[in-house]
């Protein structure tokens, strides 16, 4: 009855253990959904299956018989692939060349002949990519496209998907439906890690539901919904925050002009941006990552100077200023990465005084007691789960992100700069940031939020600019924005459009 059998898996990293005797099994010809929070250890009982990992106990059965995986090479000789969140692609190889490699015995390519067999592969599973093309040339969904191709190649009736859709933009994810139901159809089976509920409940045929490493439940999809899904995640039925529509007001309290600014490399990230962010709103800033949304965040908080262009607070120019002069003038800044955030070696209590030490200072020494009680009351206000005197680094991502939250926005910014405010948290801590960006909004600070979560986007903004290879491609109000039409701008298909709608929509405002 079944292809694949994982029973009594535990997984332990010294203390924590990730799996808990966890059952799990896989049909033929099915699409199996392993569903659960960040930390869940969804990630971790796949990579056992393809032998990243090694139990420490349990069994596996492969088609009725016990197995031994110790490593990919055996999971492979078991017809067991895996496309793992970031690919292990040669980018200056081809397609081909990407698809054989590792997998012929010779020494020398015969080259004509791997591209005849490739493209033979694409034509019996339906998924098609050009196999001359250079891999570092293509896009996120195709280099996809492409590992799971190598996968089916090398032979694998088993394919497990790790967080497939989290670097797609809306049509990349329904071309990636599409092939997944090809497979099935073909009698492939489908392990699909996620931890976004309508896509479970899209393409899935059953669900397992992992919580704090252990099995809640396996459901028919056809049997649930997700708010019992959600209910088995969490513990809760309901979850997600609401906007609600509001007046905005008309200052304008973040102003950007025609704003060019660098990257790392020199070359330009940011192409003349221009942005306005009014007190009591939230603008969203749509993209898919790597076009220009690190030097924005970075430029609005003055890590970064801009080679052109105006930064205006308020009336007040910071062009160019230090971080230190962001922060007088009423910015507040959630970093992109929150380790960056806070000084892992500290305590909470330290980090949440970080950026104001002055207020905790008296006669040139630090009182420690009004540092404690500073961050108890903050601990309380933000629900962190750590006491004043816990090192931040030992910290959860959540945990992280809420010690953030608390020093930056108990000053009452004018200015919220929140850049992947969510990213990497279980859907808890998700919502609690969401709600806390939202009562910022509603107090009457201007926020621009810069997501590549586009649920979140569309859930938060009461306007949305879209950035494409660092320009500013279209603008236009939340009430009028579709996945599918932020899609097209994400992906740069409608570049002269959005600049027509950027028109309409700065009109409109």
């Amino acid at each position: 009855m079944y292809l694949v059998e994982m029973l009594g898996i535990t997984k332990r990293f010294g203390a924590l253990v990730a799996n808990d005797r966890i059952d799990f099994n896989l049909k033929p010809g099915e699409i199996h959904a392993l569903l659960g929070e960040n930390g869940a250890g969804k990630t971790t009982l796949m990579r056992i299956l393809y032998g990243l990992y090694r139990a420490d106990e349990g069994q596996i059965r492969v088609q009725g018989r016990n197995v031994h995986i110790r490593s990919p090479r055996d999971a492979l000789t078991l017809g067991i692939g895996m496309v793992t969140q970031h690919f292990a692609l040669v980018p200056p190889l081809t397609v081909a060349e990407n698809i054989v490699l590792g997998y012929t015995d010779d020494f020398r390519l015969n080259r004509e002949a791997i591209r005849q067999a490739v493209a033979e592969a694409e034509e019996r599973f339906q998924i098609y990519v050009d196999p001359d093309a250079v891999v570092q040339h293509l896009s996120v969904g195709q280099k996809q496209r492409v590992e799971i191709l190598k996968a089916l190649y090398r032979n694998a009736r088993v394919l497990i998907l790790d967080e497939p859709t989290a670097v797609l933009v809306p049509q990349e994810v329904d071309n990636l439906f599409q092939t997944l139901e090809r497979l099935r159809e073909q009698g492939f089976s489908i392990v699909f890690i996620s931890h976004k509920l309508d896509e479970v409940m899209r393409i899935s045929d059953r669900v397992t539901v992992l919580r704090d490493g252990r099995v809640v439940g396996t459901v028919p999809t056809a049997e649930t919904n997700e708010r019992e899904l959600a209910r088995m995640m969490v513990g809760r039925e309901t979850f997600g925050v609401t906007r609600q529509e509001i007046h905005q007001g008309e200052e304008p309290l973040l102003r950007l002009e025609n704003v060019w600014a660098n990257d790392d490399q020199g070359l330009p990230a940011l192409k003349s941006v221009s942005l306005t962010v009014r007190a009591g709103e939230i603008l969203g800033i749509a993209g898919v990552g790597g076009n220009g949304q690190k030097e924005l965040s970075e430029v609005l908080s003055g890590m970064r100077a801009p080679t052109r262009g105006r930064v205006l607070v308020g009336e007040r120019d910071l062009t160019g200023a230090e971080p230190v002069e962001f922060a007088d003038a009423g910015v507040g800044r959630i970093p992109e990465d929150r380790h960056e955030g806070v000084v892992a070696d500290l305590t909470v209590a330290e980090n949440l005084a970080l950026e104001h030490l002055d207020a905790f200072t008296r006669n040139g020494l630090l009182d420690r007691k009004a540092m404690l009680e500073h961050a108890e009351h903050l601990i309380r206000e933000f629900q962190i789960k750590a006491r004043p005197t816990d090192k931040a680094g030992k910290l959860s991502g959540g945990n992280m992100q809420k010690v953030i939250l608390a020093r930056v926005l108990s000053r009452q910014p004018k200015v919220v700069i929140a850049a992947q405010p969510t990213r990497g948290l279980d859907i808890g801590a998700t919502e609690y940031v969401r709600q806390q960006l939202l009562a910022q909004r509603d107090r009457g600070a201007a926020v621009l939020l810069i997501s590549e979560d586009l649920d979140e986007i569309l859930a938060l903004s009461d306007r949305i600019a879209v950035i494409y290879e660092g320009e500013i491609v279209g603008e236009l109000p939340a009430s009028e924005a579709t996945p599918e039409r932020l899609g097209l701008l994400m992906a740069g298909a409608t570049k002269e459009q959005g600049r027509a709608g950027t028109a309409t929509a700065t009109t409109s405002h």
